[in-house]
Formats: C-alpha cells, structure tokens, sequence
C-alpha cells in the first residue's frame, strides 16, 4: 500500500463536460517525460485565470477606489469639466492596475517555466525528497492531465537534521473543480511528506487565491507568515494590494 500512494492513487469523480454530467475516473501519477506540454498547459491556465479575480480585488480595496475618484473628479474639474480627459485620466489608471495583476502573474509563469518547469524530471524526480504528481482522467476516449502538484524536500534550519516538505503546482483545471481532487493531490503530496519522515508540510499562496486558502485551511494547515515579499517589484505589489501567505502543518 506503501508504495502505491507514493505511485498511484485512483479515484472517481462526477464533473459536468458540455451539460453533461459525467463520470470521471482520475489516476494520481508521477510525472512522466510525455506529460509536459499538457502539463504547461494547466499550469499556465490556471495561474492566468487569477488575474480577473485580482484586479476586482485592488478596484474594490477603499485605497484605491479613493484614487480612482481623484483621476476621475480632478481631471474633470483641472480639464474645465472635460468628461473625455476625465474618463481618459481614470481609465489610464484602471489600466495601470489591470496591467500589474496581470503582469504580477504573467511573470509567475515565466519565471517558473524557465526554472523548476523547465526541467521536471531532473528538478523533482531525480532527488528522493523531491517528486511530482499529475492527475489524468480519460476524456472522450482520450487521457487527459488535469491537474498537478510537486513536493521539494528542505533542510529546517535549527531543527537538528530535520527535513520539512514544501507544497508546489498545486493546481486543478477548472473541468474538474469542486470534485475532491484538489485535497486528493495535496493528500497526496502529505502522504509523501510524511513517508518521508518530514517534519512539517508548508506552502505559499497568495491572499486573493481565496478558493485555493480555504482548502488548505479546511486540511489542517495554520496560517504563519503575512508578508508581500516576491520577485515581482514592491511598486507592483502595492498596486495589486496583494499579499503573500505562508501555511504550514505539522505532521510528525
């Protein structure tokens, strides 16, 4: 049984394809060479489609809906009751956030298709504290990846020797949300960590992944750490008004 959940876990799910209700059987797998296009595929849908989702947030927070009204009424009283400068004034800033959270994303993406992404194989599975899962489901007589999580093992700084397991990739495509398997591939994930004798299982995401918070929040994780350090500029970041969380689990 051991080895299976470090291998393989098989699981039905009922999901809705075209109005169509259909039954889905899902293999939990390592990651093979053949995945990767599909894999990209997922990775980068599902990272993108956080954007809309963050630019409501920043248009909603009262910062910034405050900066909106003083684009739209000091152009328009500074232009001489020019509604055409006042609209062209706010939209220029409504555009400004939209590009950040996209960008801030867009970048994501980039920057890990150039570097873990890059090379799957010889990044997770060549290291045994390392590994990477996807989940495939036959779709009209064809397998198809639908989603993904990674594990890295790191060393715990002033914990005599421990290890502790870092959650990547935890991504679900959205033909498949809300069936299970989102907790079925981060279970999968801890079960590794804990063969693994790990200390604890720790993860990043960001505050507008409100879905993704709530999972993690519903498996045992705690929140530990609220900060706004990433690889995108600070400027960027403030103008998204996102930030960034730290969750861990204990599971020695």
């Amino acid at each position: 049984m051991k080895k299976k959940s470090l291998q393989q876990h098989d699981r039905d799910c009922h999901v809705s394809l075209m109005g169509t209700n259909v039954l889905l059987h899902f293999v939990i797998r390592r990651y093979q060479p053949s995945d990767r296009e599909a894999v990209e595929m997922v990775f980068r849908e599902g990272i993108m489609e956080h954007i809309n989702p963050a630019f409501m947030h920043a248009m909603t927070r009262p910062l910034h809906i405050t900066v909106s009204l003083f684009f739209y009424i000091g152009a328009y009283v500074m232009s001489g009751q020019s509604v055409v400068l006042a609209l062209v004034s706010g939209g220029a800033w409504i555009g400004l956030v939209y590009f950040c959270c996209y960008e801030f994303y867009a970048g994501y993406v980039r920057a890990r298709l150039n570097t873990d992404m890059l090379d799957i194989p010889g990044y997770y599975l060549s290291n045994p504290d390392n590994c990477f899962w996807v989940a495939e489901a036959e779709i009209h007589g064809r397998p198809q990846v639908l989603g993904m999580v990674a594990v890295e093992g790191k060393s715990d700084p002033g914990s005599g020797g421990k290890k502790y397991g870092e959650l990547y990739r935890m991504i679900v495509s959205s033909t498949c949300r809300r069936c299970g398997l989102g907790v079925r591939l981060a279970k999968t994930a801890e079960d590794f960590c804990r063969e693994r004798c790990f200390s604890k299982f720790k993860l990043s995401t960001t505050s507008t992944q409100k879905a993704a918070v709530a999972l993690y929040f519903r498996l045992g994780f705690k929140l530990v750490l609220v900060h706004t350090q990433t690889e995108s500029p600070k400027w960027m970041i403030w103008m998204t008004r996102s930030k960034i969380l730290t969750m861990e689990k204990n599971i020695e």
